[in-house]
């Protein structure tokens, strides 16, 4: 597997796809430029996700996620982009993309999307972020 960013995404089997359990990763290190200002923007990425078939390979998330360092964009269309992403990459049953941006104009922008498999029905509520 290459060192460079990327926007490929590599899975694997989900080894226990029969249940459902959830994945949580915290993605402290997210780097977009403002399409406005060309100035650097941070977040803290929370992405929880209830696996289907498919689970992210997490070296390629992260070279995924490196991938935006120099890329401009909106607070709500990259976290969109990034969960719109996953979803193709994995078809996760259920996932939710929090990003939290660092300070700027006096604000902290939150975003936070969610994906749910239109049939998917958990078998336990309390897999489910809290957020």
């Amino acid at each position: 597997m290459s060192t460079n960013p990327t926007k490929k995404l590599d899975v694997f089997d989900n080894p226990a796809s029969k249940r459902d359990y959830l994945i949580e990763i915290e993605i402290p290190e997210f780097t977009c430029l403002c399409p406005k200002t060309g100035q650097p923007d941070f977040a803290d990425l929370t992405l929880a996700y209830i696996p289907a078939e498919k689970c992210i390979e997490l070296k390629a998330l992260k070279l995924y996620i490196w991938s935006f360092r120099d890329q401009g964009a909106f607070h709500e269309a990259v976290t969109n982009s990034i969960l719109d992403d996953i979803v193709e990459a994995c078809s996760p049953r259920f996932a939710r993309l929090s990003a939290r941006f660092n300070v700027r104009g006096g604000t902290y922008p939150t975003i936070t999307v969610e994906h749910r498999m239109p049939s998917w029905e958990p078998s336990d509520s309390s897999y489910l972020p809290n957020d």
